[in-house]
């Protein structure tokens, strides 16, 4: 790698980058091919899932920032899924709905995928400073709410 390149786009020369990469595309796969497929809300679940991208494409470089970017996506959808889990198993009723078996066999995909992230990062050995690793926490944490909340916009909450 060039001098010049950002720090935290170093390269880093363990796997962990990757496998964070492979968690990500496995919640995009499971949210855009799994349930926007059987929901007919590709558009939707695609534009829920954009920031996992960073994830993929940063992991797949070997980024030593990927851990930084994917952790709060993780975080995210680990959430969302054990309050889905909670209301199946009718302890809580923040989310509600009706959940085909193909959905509900992806919240276990996303969850597991988000655990393994989780437990992958806690593994990771970033370098990067906690001024850097903060700023990309917070800035994929807001990336992620704000690509979810745009996911409920009439325009492209129903397709």
């Amino acid at each position: 790698m060039s001098g010049s390149e950002p720090s935290a786009a170093r390269s880093t020369k363990g796997n962990e980058p990757v496998l964070l990469a492979v968690c990500c595309a496995a919640i995009v796969g499971a949210l855009v091919l799994g349930v926007g497929l059987k929901t007919g809300l590709v558009i939707r679940h695609l534009v829920q899932t954009l920031p996992l991208w960073a994830g993929v494409v940063m992991g797949i470089r070997r980024s030593r920032a990927t851990g930084w970017i994917a952790l709060p996506m993780f975080a995210f959808w680990l959430f969302l899924m054990t309050l889905i889990w909670l209301f199946l198993l009718g302890f809580a009723r923040v989310i509600n709905g009706t959940f085909s078996p193909i959905e509900v066999a992806m919240t276990i995909v996303v969850g597991l995928a988000s655990l393994g992230g989780i437990v992958l990062f806690a593994r990771l050995r970033s370098g990067l400073s906690a001024a850097v690793a903060a700023s990309l926490f917070l800035w994929f944490t807001a990336a992620q709410f704000l690509c979810f909340w745009l996911s409920f916009l009439p325009s492209i909450a129903h397709r």
